[in-house]
């Protein structure tokens, strides 16, 4: 980041202090005159920040105002929103717009409040970073970092093979991203290569927080209506609601036999499907390896051929292999991957870095291993 502000208020003040008062970034461009209006006794410092005061602040500053960000180029659309590249006025860096239809009966889609409500307490070195949200009568705007292209684009861009180095440097990123939200009690519900974003410099993050899901205990019960098909475990296809942080670790080993591959490991376009592509290479499931599957109503169903279970062991670490069982309690832990022998290579300056502190460090230590 740039160095802060050099210039002073009549009150000797500099823009860093009002920098730090605020939690601003230190490259952040205070606007003509503002520093004039403030001592070190005027209601910013003589007294413990209120919200409101700090909402004020920001306000004048440039914060929540659409002006503020210019567009630049449309990079997708969904449903509910459109995304945009772009460029802030205060630091002149590039962000992402994501801008949210609001419907005058319904209000914000639940997706953008849990995103947004989630994304404000989430601050990791891996996981994308909202700088700033804008509601207007028509729409709420989410302005994000901005990282050059997704985990698929990357692969498509490297013809479908990415040097296993670097397979290694962008798994063990997306697992300390997801050791934290795990942590802290968070699902991300919705693992895939175009959800976890890469810059240039090879820094991996966490991106489209929209069904993810605060959890206040393991076992709480939530729609199995997420993750995208490919990177959907086999007990939330069977309509199991009844999950935890397991759900997230079956994607981690689809994602890291896709990078490693360039092939999907479980390409399905139907639940159907899907369920047989992976009893063909894990095994049709029995009560000894699923207890309980036998009297599952959906699994009955589809009466499936008894697959033995393929030699996956012989061609893949022992990591893929303990992320994609059956059973969601048997399934590694994002902080215990971390620790796997895999990682060792890595070297003690990636293995230890914090979860959060000075940015420059984390992107000089990734950037420098980057094949």
């Amino acid at each position: 980041l740039a160095e802060a502000m050099p210039g002073r208020g009549s009150g000797g003040l500099r823009g860093s202090d009002i920098n730090k008062r605020l939690s601003l970034p230190a490259d952040i461009r205070l606007p003509d005159g503002y520093l004039e209006k403030f001592s070190l006794n005027s209601p910013l410092f003589d007294k413990p920040l209120s919200r409101r005061l700090r909402r004020v602040s920001l306000s004048e500053i440039g914060f929540g105002k659409l002006e503020t960000y210019v567009k630049l180029d449309k990079l997708g659309e969904g449903t509910y929103a459109t995304v945009y590249k772009g460029r802030s006025k205060l630091t002149d860096n590039l962000v992402a717009l994501k801008e949210i239809r609001l419907e005058h009966e319904e209000g914000a889609p639940c997706t953008a409040i849990r995103e947004v409500s989630l994304l404000k307490d989430l601050k990791h070195a891996n996981i994308v970073t909202l700088h700033d949200i804008i509601h207007t009568q028509k729409s709420l705007t989410l302005v994000f970092e901005y990282l050059d292209k997704d985990l698929k684009q990357y692969l498509d861009d490297c013809g479908n093979c990415i040097h296993m180095h670097n397979v290694k440097l962008f798994l063990f990123q997306l697992l300390r991203g997801l050791c934290y939200c795990h942590r802290r009690k968070v699902l991300h519900r919705d693992l895939k290569p175009q959800n976890l974003l890469i810059n240039d410099r090879g820094e991996l993050k966490l991106a489209d927080f929209g069904l993810a899901r605060a959890k206040s205990i393991p076992t709480k019960t939530y729609s199995n209506e997420v993750v995208t098909l490919w990177y959907r475990p086999p007990d939330i296809l069977l309509g199991s609601t009844d999950y935890s942080t397991q759900i997230d670790m079956w994607g981690v080993g689809c994602i890291f036999y896709e990078m490693s591959t360039g092939r999907p490991l479980f390409p399905g376009s139907t639940v159907e499907e899907e369920l047989h592509f992976i009893f063909k290479l894990l095994g049709t499931p029995t009560e000894e390896s699923w207890p309980g599957i036998t009297s599952n109503e959906e699994f009955i169903s589809y009466n499936y051929p008894r697959y033995r279970a393929d030699c996956l062991h012989n061609h893949t670490p022992r990591y893929r292999v303990t992320s994609s069982t059956y059973s969601g309690k048997k399934r590694i832990a994002a902080e215990e991957a971390m620790r796997h022998p895999y990682f060792h290579s890595l070297g003690e300056r990636v293995l230890t870095l914090p979860d959060s502190g000075c940015p420059h460090t984390h992107t000089h230590t990734i950037h420098s291993l980057m094949t």
